[in-house]
């Protein structure tokens, strides 16, 4: 019997970003299902159950806002927001509210796709954390707390392991300074961004193979940071 197919939720109102996607997702391996409303869009999330949902923010009835958190209310599926919003407070509030990414329309294919993987394996690691955490040179055991780059050991401090321990544990999805800094320092520090700049250029130092090209800990411009995964 052929594999399930993942099953892919676009909600959009404009028809041809509808069609284009309709088009250009099955050749990738996807089943698309649709919905042009806010409304329609969590009516068809409850039936239709699928493994991943990409969002635009405005919609006709209600803006995706409130999708965002009705999913959220029952599910850890995947959601993407696809949006010609490009303001950082859009960005960070979908975040926030959680969303695991964000693309900006006009949009490149090839991104969106990559998101859309990243978004998918990050939904599997939420279902079942494995106790090794492994991205190109990187693992992380998560049971014992060691930190290894190249099958050498790393020595953390608390708070840079509590930073690292966070992004593993939404590796691939975007995390913003605000959640860093309440997770890691607590409700009463989230205003203190630059702690935050401080403590991350530590742990770059720390495991990031070549300093000057970021190839695990990416920064997301006026948003906050990404760990990447790699093979």
């Amino acid at each position: 019997m052929a594999a399930k197919l993942p099953k892919i939720l676009i909600v959009d109102d404009e028809p041809q970003i509808l069609r284009f996607l309709r088009a250009s997702l099955p050749p990738h391996g996807y089943e698309c299902v649709e919905a042009g409303s806010g409304s329609q869009a969590i009516r068809t999330f409850a039936a239709e159950r699928p493994d991943a949902v990409i969002l635009d923010l405005g919609l006709p009835d209600q803006d995706g806002f409130a999708v965002i958190q009705a999913i959220r209310a029952n599910a850890l599926t995947p959601i993407i927001v696809l949006s010609a919003r490009s303001d950082v407070e859009g960005k960070v509030r979908a975040l926030e509210l959680g969303a695991d990414d964000y693309v900006t329309k006009p949009f490149d294919m090839a991104e969106l796709l990559a998101r859309l993987k990243a978004g998918l394996r990050h939904g599997l690691q939420a279902v079942g954390e494995a106790p090794v955490f492994r991205s190109g040179p990187l693992a992380v055991d998560l049971v014992n707390r060691r930190v290894m780059l190249d099958d050498n050991e790393v020595h953390l401090s608390p708070k840079e392991y509590s930073l690292l321990r966070f992004l593993v544990a939404h590796a691939g999805k975007v995390v913003t300074h605000h959640q860093l800094l309440k997770e890691v320092w607590g409700p009463a520090h989230v205003e203190d961004v630059q702690y935050l700049r401080v403590l991350m250029r530590q742990l770059r130092q720390k495991i990031e193979p070549d300093i000057a090209v970021a190839r695990l800990l990416v920064t997301e411009p006026s948003v906050g940071y990404r760990l990447l995964v790699q093979p």
